[in-house]
């Protein structure tokens, strides 16, 4: 497939994904009825406070923690820039995941002066910090929940697998460093995790598990704001097997997290309830990106002007694995 093909497919395969899922979960696995009552006993204002919350902390803390990525590996950049580039992009997100990442990295490349390992330090440091975190809070949490290990397979397979992932890079670099196993792109692996010793990658984790502390604590807050009562304990165990369901390509997450909450928290609510929360808490993220993209509307449109002159010339924009997973 030529990159022009790939780049609309990759454009075009969010919407085509969360229009599929929509359709599954209002169109046939969902009772209106009790979705409207469930929306109608909810506590608005509470909801709308803490999901807004909740967003705005993801936004301001991935933008610090990729600023300070930045200037601790690569180049001094101004912090406010980071911001404007990061707010910026969002206002495209409420049209495609895929442009709103290729106009960040753009923005990057810019500030940066066009120097690769700006996108890929942004990119990678962040990331795989908060990767760590979630495989660290699934194995805290999961003593903790209701039930045995059969009853929580999920949690204890979705911790096992970030485990052995983590586990695998580690050993296959550790090989490679050695000069025991030669693997293809290990070198280039090896040489960017030996730029970030564990001493310097201290304030990431720290910075992602108070974030996480954070997030659970505000979902749920917002989740009783709509009558479900989660366990702390599930909600910690269980909120990054939903941010890895974002894996799966959708438009701002519309589709995924419907049909994921719902399965994860069956225990807590019924079906319908927990629809209706994840689908009003998509509705909050999307207007306050908007919101963002709009306080930064000067950067946005600058960057759409980059984003289709980077089109025209063909040029390669980078996309991150992971990301911040309240992005819609």
């Amino acid at each position: 497939m030529s990159e022009p093909s790939r780049s609309r497919a990759r454009h075009i395969l969010p919407w085509i994904v969360s229009a599929a899922l929509l359709a599954y979960v209002f169109g046939w696995a969902t009772d209106w009825s009790q979705l409207v009552a469930a929306l109608q006993r909810a506590n608005g204002p509470l909801f709308l406070l803490c999901a807004s919350a909740d967003r705005l902390a993801f936004f301001t803390i991935w933008t610090l923690l990729q600023g300070a990525a930045l200037r601790r590996f690569v180049i001094q950049v101004p912090i406010k820039s980071i911001f404007a580039i990061r707010g910026g992009s969002e206002l495209l997100r409420a049209v495609s995941n895929p442009l709103s990442d290729a106009a960040f990295f753009l923005g990057l490349g810019q500030l940066t002066g066009g120097r690769y390992e700006g996108i890929v330090a942004a990119a990678l440091v962040p990331a795989v910090c908060h990767f760590c975190v979630m495989a660290i809070q699934m194995t805290v949490a999961l003593p903790f929940l209701p039930g045995s290990l059969a009853e929580n397979r999920d949690v204890l397979i979705g911790a096992g697998t970030m485990w052995a992932i983590i586990l695998a890079a580690t050993a296959a670099v550790r090989l490679s460093s050695s000069g025991r196993l030669r693997l293809p792109g290990a070198s280039f692996v090896r040489d960017w995790i030996e730029r970030f010793p564990l001493a310097a990658l201290r304030p990431f984790f720290w910075g992602f598990l108070a974030l996480s502390a954070f997030d659970v604590t505000i979902q749920w807050l917002a989740s009783r704001a709509f009558g479900v009562d989660i366990g702390l304990a599930s909600l910690t165990a269980r909120i990054p097997l939903v941010y890895l369901s974002f894996l799966v390509p959708t438009l701002g997450n519309f589709g995924t997290r419907e049909i994921t909450w719902a399965a994860l928290f069956a225990d807590f609510g019924s079906r319908d309830e927990l629809i209706a929360y994840a689908f009003s808490v998509n509705a909050v993220f999307l207007v306050i990106n908007v919101l963002l993209g709009i306080v930064f509307l000067a950067k946005a449109l600058e960057l759409v002007r980059e984003v289709r002159r980077a089109g025209r010339e063909g040029q390669n924009v980078p996309t991150p694995i992971f990301h911040d997973p309240t992005d819609n």
